[in-house]
Parts: structure tokens; C-alpha cells; sequence
């Protein structure tokens, strides 16, 4: 214990003599969670319109309304002509455009089919682009119902029509479709990892390129005393930024952890280890502060940010891709963090999916990191 602790200290002097990248270890996690939150929303929100407006009638006016009524359009011109319009979404000034022809209103009032043609700017992102369509697609269609209905009333035989079928759909735990529940917890693990393997990565190497690994070599520590005493000190470093985020999480974005504190805490704790253990196992492998860098970017830093599920699903991923991810302990810890802090699940509950999984993968990589060390230059 005397000489695992000696390790600790050391490693913590390192850590507290340089007051500057402390600062930075402590408070860049929390300005990404910030940046990030506000930044990656998800949600799809004011999307430009630009309308011409031919029929200039109270039914067209209504039905603009229609779609600038929420934060889904904002209108920002109204143009003149088509050839106008067109000049909006070539040059990049709206994404959608809509023509309401001169008989809109006419036709609407002697009950006739009147159409309306919509541009949409397919040059945006393919996602975005069919989300845009589907909402325009929405709104046309409750515009369309209420206009039927409004047909039917004044025929007399509306009074007491009803839709043959009434669907009841009933969300669960994110009811009003908040992006940020669903981001700010898949955004934790990754900034974890990040700081986790980068500072563990250079631990060894770092020992190595300075010269003093011949010091460790003559002590008569064993390997896994090194090895954790290296991991303890950025241990604590991660716990404190764990809580500095779910802070800013609850402060800033409104996310609070719906399921138990101390199930997320003990997990955490796990992944945490886990990721140091892999920045070690890069450290001991790596002759150069810059091939451990690589290492962990290349190697696991960018597959955690694509494969693990923060951005995309997993499900429809190639087997080669699906499996690689599965090595990532952040994979598993991001759906514990989804799972406890959105859902209210217990770590029992997630027990075979991804507490299991989590567990083994930490132990293995702490395991490899000793015994892949070994005690010569």
C-alpha cells in the first residue's frame, strides 16, 4: 500500500504543479457540455420560408399562419414573383418556398380542390431535408381536415361526423420530444472518454520520453501498483468533472437523473476505470507522447463519437462496425447514462445489455494494461 500510495502522490504532483492545464483538465469538459448542448440540438427549428402570395385573401393568410404558428417556419420575405422566390433558394436566403396561386381562395370558398406548390431546398442535409418535408406534409394535411370539415358543416352533414379511427399514442419519459434529454446524456460519456483516455494515455510514455521510467524500474513496485497508482489520480480528476457535468446538465439544460444517483455513480466509476485502463494499455504500447495521441484518437476517440450511438443508431450498423463499438466501453456506458438519467432504469435492469458488458470490458482493459507493462525501458 506504501508504494502504491508513493505512486499516487507522485502522479498527483504532477497533476497540481502545472496550475494552468488543472484549470484546463477541470473546466474544458463543462464548456464542451455548454457548446455542445446549445450546439447539437437535434430539433429542427425555424426553418426559413419565403411565400407568394397570389390569391392575397383571408383563406391564404390563414393557411401561411398554418405553418408559422409554432417555431417549425420562420417567414422571412415575402416575394413578389416565382422567379423572386427562386432567387431566395438559389441564393441560399430560404430553405423552403411556397406558391399560392390567384384562385386559392376563390376555389376554397365554392368547395374545389386549389393547390399550392412547395419548394424545398434538397441541397440542405438529407435528414434535415425529409424532416422539413414531413412537417410541411403534416401541416397541409390538418389545414386540408379542417377545411373538409368546415365543407361538410356548411352542407349539414358535418355535425355529427367523427373519424372512423382514433389513434392514442402516448410517449414515455421524453413526452415533449426535448433533443436536449436525449443529447446532454449521450454527450457526458464521450467527454469522459475523451478526458480519460488523453490524460491516462501520456501517463506511461510520458514517464518514458522524460527519462524517469529508469526510477520506476529499479523501485521494487509491482505492475499493477504502477499501473494503478498511475489511474487513481485522474480517477478522482473524472469523478470531480462527472459532477461538474450532471451540475451543468441540471443548471443549464433542465436534465435531471430520473433513475437512482448512486446506481449512475458506481457505473461511472466503472467506465471511468475502464477508460483509464485503455489510456494506460495505449501509454504502454506507444513509444511517443504523439503515437499514443494517435492511437487514442484514431483508434478510439473518433469510433466512440460515430460507432457508440451518441449521433446514430446502432441497430442498422454493419456487423464489422457493430462489433468494433461493442469493444468501446463508452457504447455501454452511454446507454446506462440514457438508461438511469432518462428512463429511471436500475443497474439491474440494464444488467445483461450493458452493466455486464461495461463491467468486463473495464476489467479486461485494466488486466491488459498490467500485464502488457512491463518493467524494463
Amino acid at each position: 500500500m506504501k508504494r502504491l500510495w508513493t505512486i499516487m502522490i507522485k502522479e498527483l504532483y504532477h497533476i497540481w504543479r502545472d496550475p494552468r492545464t488543472l484549470a484546463l483538465i477541470l473546466a474544458l469538459p463543462g464548456m464542451l457540455l455548454i457548446l455542445l448542448g446549445y450546439g447539437i440540438s437535434g430539433e429542427n427549428l425555424n426553418t426559413s420560408l419565403a411565400v407568394v402570395d397570389f390569391s392575397k385573401t383571408n383563406a391564404s393568410r390563414e393557411f401561411v399562419e398554418r405553418f408559422t404558428a409554432s417555431q417549425d417556419f420562420d417567414l422571412r420575405y415575402i416575394a413578389e414573383n416565382e422567379s423572386e422566390l427562386q432567387d431566395l433558394i438559389d441564393h441560399d436566403q430560404v430553405d423552403v418556398g411556397m406558391i399560392i396561386p390567384e384562385d386559392f381562395g376563390r376555389k376554397l370558398n365554392a368547395q374545389q380542390q386549389a393547390t399550392v406548390q412547395i419548394l424545398v431546398d434538397g441541397s440542405m442535409n438529407p435528414t434535415d431535408s425529409l424532416t422539413v418535408q414531413l412537417k410541411l406534409s403534416a401541416i397541409s394535411q390538418m389545414a386540408s381536415q379542417d377545411i373538409l370539415m368546415t365543407w361538410l358543416k356548411r352542407s349539414g352533414t358535418g355535425f355529427s361526423l367523427s373519424l372512423p379511427l382514433v389513434d392514442n399514442v402516448r410517449t414515455l419519459y421524453n413526452p415533449h420530444g426535448d433533443q436536449r434529454l436525449y443529447m446532454i446524456p449521450g454527450l457526458i460519456p464521450i467527454l469522459l472518454q475523451v478526458q480519460a483516455l488523453l490524460l491516462s494515455a501520456l501517463a506511461i510514455v510520458r514517464e518514458r520520453e522524460q527519462g524517469t521510467m529508469e526510477q520506476l524500474i529499479v523501485t521494487p513496485i509491482k505492475p499493477w501498483e504502477l499501473m494503478l497508482g498511475k489511474i487513481i489520480p485522474y480517477l478522482l480528476v473524472s469523478i470531480i468533472n462527472l459532477f461538474l457535468l450532471l451540475g451543468l446538465g441540471k443548471l443549464l439544460f433542465g436534465v435531471t437523473v430520473a433513475g437512482n444517483y448512486w446506481d449512475l455513480i458506481g457505473l461511472s466509476l466503472i467506465f471511468i476505470i475502464g477508460s483509464l485502463g485503455m489510456g494506460v494499455l495505449i501509454s504502454n504500447i506507444s513509444q511517443s507522447q504523439m503515437q499514443a495521441i494517435y492511437i487514442a484518437v484514431f483508434v478510439v476517440l473518433i469510433p466512440a463519437i460515430i460507432l457508440s450511438g451518441m449521433l446514430f443508431t446502432r441497430e442498422n450498423m454493419p456487423a464489422l462496425t457493430y462489433w468494433y463499438s461493442e469493444l468501446l466501453p463508452v457504447t455501454h456506458y452511454l446507454n446506462i447514462t440514457r438508461g438511469i438519467i432518462v428512463r429511471g432504469a436500475t443497474a439491474q435492469s440494464l444488467m445483461g445489455s450493458s452493466t455486464i458488458p461495461l463491467i468486463i470490458l473495464s476489467v479486461v482493459y485494466f488486466v491488459a494494461s498490467v500485464l502488457v507493462f512491463r518493467k524494463r525501458i
